[in-house]
């Protein structure tokens, strides 16, 4: 059985950890019959061992180390220097021999191991070496809430097996570009915990490929379908290149409502010798339409059935070769919002003076000084509000769009670079103007209505008004209440889960009855020092006030809904990687169920930071006047554990001040005990559905090899499920989940709340689609128990 190479056939949608997002959405396809281009993966497993066998983990650390990513000049210095590291090392052979058998197989054209046989060798030997796509799939590519749109690099037009080894190799690297090691800095996302695999994947040529949304993602219309075409591969598009044709497909009766026609020059091709170039498309083709109507509703079929089948808008890139529809990749649409279209009155418009049309692919209002970008290298000519203009942004310019106020370009369509990350952004971005860097220069103050693609010279009060007068206000809002928008009602609460504080701002406002669960990891990352040793060097205030100020963060946000804070929660092999954190940490042969969680709080070697969690809690309480944050203590295995811990909180002055204490259900001991920590006077239990399945199926979900066994629908999960929710209501204990599993399973959602569980916290990306299944598992709930009551009542009568 191949170690480091999975076929599309063999991967799923639950093989995200070693196939990476790209990789484990086209496997996903792939097995539901969708025409998705052969191919197979070099999984995340062969990347580590790539790194642990060539000792470059600490190389790596160390480079990254002090690294200011404001700092431009540095920051593309270290990423140089992590990229070269990565690319001079040789690539174990045993991991460079099986990418090269997998290759070699697929000139077979289809999949299979049984390669040594006589026939399949006589087959291979007639055929040549395919081209392929060598593409880049994170463990981490679609976080919500960040973009991680174009971090690390595709190659297209690949031939030879030792060429397809050395393009793995560059697309490994490029997990260190200048981009990737900011989102991850900025987000708080370790790098060493991010890891990737790379796609090969049979090369389409294109003569039209493209874009497309099965959502508008520019209005948040979810009854639209958005696809944009251009000649040629789609890589154009993806660049924003070129500016591509742009139809708009209505869902329910699949007819086409609009059609943008763009002239296109040019379009990026393969050339004989396997390159990819520049070339001129043929005058009378350069303003017909690039896609015919046909293909257009065929392809539009397609993508409402991924749609349907992922049960969530999608983000899809298709190719057409010799009229054949193929779809090579598709991924979760996360930047949908509530869009007034209509932000400026065609009144306003007519008062204001308009120097460009564009697309308006990030809506909003915005206006500010012109900055022009040329370069990378002028990033920092960008500063706090102003507009930055350039003919086409790239990943690079990230750290300037985040400072910008609102982005024009000249070239792009709706899902290039630019229009991506300023969705996921929030900021009004205008593209595919033309000619915006010849039309604006340096210091021009310009007014962007970018819901509706105009930039008009000047401030123009008009439009900035009448932006804030149409803006979209919240709806149904108890006076006293926080402005979070309420759009379903459902009995059952849904909160959200959060990794860092950061999120805060973005989620509190949306459909959500508090956190669920906020971790506490990130925060300890960013003091960059073990625990234990920043309290050695007197320090213990500093853990307290950042904890404190990064907890209030989210209290204040949310506030009167509940912040469900759980202590650190850290094993042993990630405290090491800490500073420090070798002189305080054993090495486990097995941390994930070693010395952690509430095993830690009880120790004499630990029980110092957990009483500074409990004085940041105490601080947020007393100081700030804060009541709404709750404590969660993870990885409970026995009772006698959080009888002490209860003493610690006792002693630390956190007893009986009203906030409320639960503990998370994640041990197969707590299921069995449950009723035993109900007795305690625990208020309330939350399952965590992603250690409780492994430790009662005995299955490492970190296993690649394990995972099509990993998985919490499995009947003896479900049980364990059930007891906990049921035992915790005769207690009167509440009772919530704030595992992945409702956010990848709609039927685990269906049984909890058939179970009765008062809370389901999901990830931000799925809050609410969440809610609009919990509210139809409701609705029919009721509805059966009105017509059971009914028949009892008939049957009475009769």
């Amino acid at each position: 059985m191949a170690e480091f190479t999975k076929w599309f056939n063999e991967i799923s949608k639950k093989n995200i950890e070693i196939a990476g997002g790209k990789g484990a959405n086209l496997g996903e396809m792939f097995q539901a019959g969708f025409p998705v281009p052969s191919g197979f993966i070099v999984t995340a497993n062969a990347y580590w061992n790539f790194l642990e066998e060539t000792g470059l983990i600490e190389e790596i650390e160390s480079i990254l180390k002090n690294l200011n990513v404001e700092d431009n000049n540095q920051l593309q210095n270290v990423a140089m220097k992590v990229q070269e590291a990565i690319k001079q090392e040789k690539m174990p052979e045993k991991i460079a021999k099986e990418i090269m058998q997998s290759y070699d197989n697929m000139k077979l054209g289809s999949y299979t191991n049984e390669v040594n046989n006589a026939t399949t060798e006589i087959i291979k030997s007639g055929r040549d070496n395919p081209f392929v796509a060598v593409r880049s799939s994170a463990t981490a590519e679609d976080l919500p809430d960040a973009s991680f749109a174009g971090q690390q690099e595709t190659y297209l037009n690949v031939r030879g097996s030792d060429s397809v080894v050395k393009n793995v190799q560059k697309c490994w690297a490029s997990l260190f570009t200048a981009r990737a090691i900011y989102y991850r800095q900025r987000n708080n996302f370790p790098h060493m915990k991010v890891k990737i695999a790379v796609v090969v994947q049979k090369m389409i040529n294109s003569e039209v490929s493209g874009v497309a949304f099965s959502v508008n993602p520019s209005t948040g219309n979810k009854e639209e379908i958005i696809i944009e075409a251009g000649y040629g591969l789609g890589e154009a598009i993806v660049q924003g290149e070129i500016n591509p044709d742009l139809y708009i497909i209505n869902k329910a009766d699949l007819k086409i409502k609009k059609k943008e026609l763009k002239k296109q020059t040019r379009k990026l091709a393969r050339k004989e010798n396997g390159t990819t170039d520049w070339a001129d498309v043929p005058a009378k083709e350069q303003d017909s339409q690039v896609l015919i109507d046909s293909n257009i509703l065929r392809l539009a079929k397609i993508i409402k059935s991924i749609e349907e089948h992922y049960n969530f808008p999608q983000d899809i890139e298709w190719a057409v070769e010799r009229n054949k529809l193929y779809i090579t990749q598709s991924r979760p649409v996360t930047t949908l919002k509530n869009i007034k279209t209509e932000t400026v009155s065609e009144e306003v418009k007519g008062k204001s003076e308009a120097i460009l049309h564009g697309l308006g692919a990030s809506p909003g209002v915005a206006t500010g000084i012109v900055v022009k970008i040329k370069t990378v290298d002028e990033l920092d000519k960008v500063k706090e509000g102003n507009i930055l203009l350039t003919k086409m942004t790239d990943p690079n310019m990230v750290p300037a769009m985040k400072r910008a106020a609102g982005i024009i370009t000249d070239e792009g369509g709706m899902t290039c670079h630019a229009a991506i990350v300023s969705r996921e952004l929030g900021i009004p971005c205008i593209v595919g103007t033309g000619d915006a860097t010849n039309k604006l220069s340096d210091g021009d103050v310009v007014t962007l209505d970018a819901t509706n693609g105009v930039v008009y010279i000047g401030k123009s009060e008009e439009v900035l008004a009448m932006s804030e007068e149409t803006k979209v206000p919240n709806i149904g809002i108890p006076e006293g209440q926080p402005g979070f928008y309420r759009k379903v009602v459902t009995g059952t609460e849904i909160h959200v889960n959060l990794s860092t504080p950061e999120l805060a701002d973005k989620t509190a406002h949306r459909d959500v009855d508090g956190v669920g669960l906020l971790r506490a990891e990130f925060i300890a990352a960013e003091l960059n020092i073990h625990p234990s040793a920043l309290i050695k060097e007197g320090r213990g205030q500093e853990f307290i006030d950042k904890f404190a100020n990064d907890i209030a963060k989210v209290a204040r946000m949310f506030q009167p809904r509940p912040v469900t804070y759980r202590t650190l929660d850290f094993k042993t092999n990630e405290y090491r990687n800490l500073p420090g954190g070798k002189d305080y940490e054993p090495d486990e042969r097995n941390p994930m169920i070693g010395w952690r969680g509430a095993s830690r709080y009880v120790s004499p070697e630990y029980v110092e930071t957990f009483k500074l969690e409990l004085r940041a809690l105490k601080k947020i309480r007393n100081s700030m006047g804060l009541t709404n944050v709750e404590l969660m203590i993870p990885f409970v295995r026995n009772t006698w554990e959080l009888e002490k811990i209860f003493k610690i909180i006792e002693e630390e002055g956190m007893k009986n001040t009203g906030m409320k204490i639960g503990i998370m259900v994640e041990v197969p001991s707590a299921v069995i005990l449950i009723d035993k920590f109900c007795e305690m006077g625990i208020d309330f239990i939350s399952i965590g559905s992603n250690d409780l399945t492994q430790l009662v199926l005995g299955v490492d979900r970190d296993n690649g090899k394990l995972g099509d066994w990993f998985d919490e629908r499995n009947e003896a999960v479900l049980r364990c499920l059930e007891r906990t929710i049921r035992i915790c209501r005769e207690y009167k204990v509440k009772t919530s989940i704030c595992g992945q599993a409702p956010s990848v399973y709609p039927e685990i959602t269906r049984f909890l709340i058939n179970c009765g569980i008062d809370k389901i916290s999901v990830n931000p990306d799925v809050i609410e689609r969440t809610r609009e299944l919990v509210a139809q598992v409701e609705h029919k709930l009721l509805l059966e128990n009105n017509l059971k009551r009914n028949k009892e009542k008939d049957n009475t009568i009769l």
